[in-house]
Order: structure tokens, then sequence, then C-alpha cells
């Protein structure tokens, strides 16, 4: 079953850039890279581990696990990516991700994201 789309506001990485994003885009490209992989390679379990615990919460749902439901997210492949200190967004070829950087690295606290033009995108996972 999917998940229903859901809206989500991610203060201002939703309404755009705030100030200079920093350089420091690797980790968080890698932390999605690391999460699409097991979602490619249905670790569902591994793929909910990568996800902020809010996260990990929105995608149980309809009696599905977040283990289960994570598999349905799209993915694809890594395009461009901006850091606003412990914020970060990667656009994907089929997918935009919302990150935040706790002590133990970049956890996914939005994915299965679209933009909606000036409106907050529509994201499938949300924090």
């Amino acid at each position: 079953m999917k998940t229903p789309t859901v809206l989500v506001v991610l203060g201002a990485l939703a309404m755009g850039p705030v100030g200079c994003a920093s350089s420091d885009r690797g980790p968080a490209e890698q932390a999605v890279t690391r999460f699409y992989t097991a979602v490619h390679d249905r670790h569902g379990d591994q793929a909910c581990s990568l996800l902020t615990p809010e996260a990990a919460e929105s995608l149980r749902t309809g009696g599905q696990t977040c283990a289960e439901t994570v598999l349905d997210l799209p993915g694809g492949q890594v395009r461009d990516a901006e850091v606003w200190g412990d914020e970060a967004q990667v656009r994907l070829t089929r997918d935009t991700v919302f990150l935040h950087r706790f002590p133990q690295g970049w956890l996914v606290r939005g994915a299965g994201c679209r933009p909606r033009g000036d409106l907050p995108y529509r994201c499938e996972v949300e924090a």
C-alpha cells in the first residue's frame, strides 16, 4: 500500500535558500546515496535506520511498517545538493530529499518530495 502524500514545510528550505549554502555537500549526498541504496536493495530496516525517528514514524501507516513502506520511494541519481548549517537538500532525478545533521551524521527527514512552484514541497515521508 502506497503511503498517502502529505504536505511538508521544512522551514527556510521549503521557501528557498536563506543566506549562503555551504560547499560541504559530500556527506549529505553520501547519506542520501546510502539511504537509496538500501531502498533499491530492498533492505527496508536499514533504510528506516537512516531516517529521523519522526520521518520513520510517518511511514508507519495502514498497518504497514516503515521497512515495508520505505521501499516504494522513487530515488534516482544525485543531481545537486545544498547545505545550510545543519540542514540540507539533495535533488535527485526523481526525488528531492531533505536532511538534518545530528551528532551521528546526516539523517533523512523528508523524501519522496516534489516541488510545487511557490508552495511548500509535497513529500511522502516527513519529519
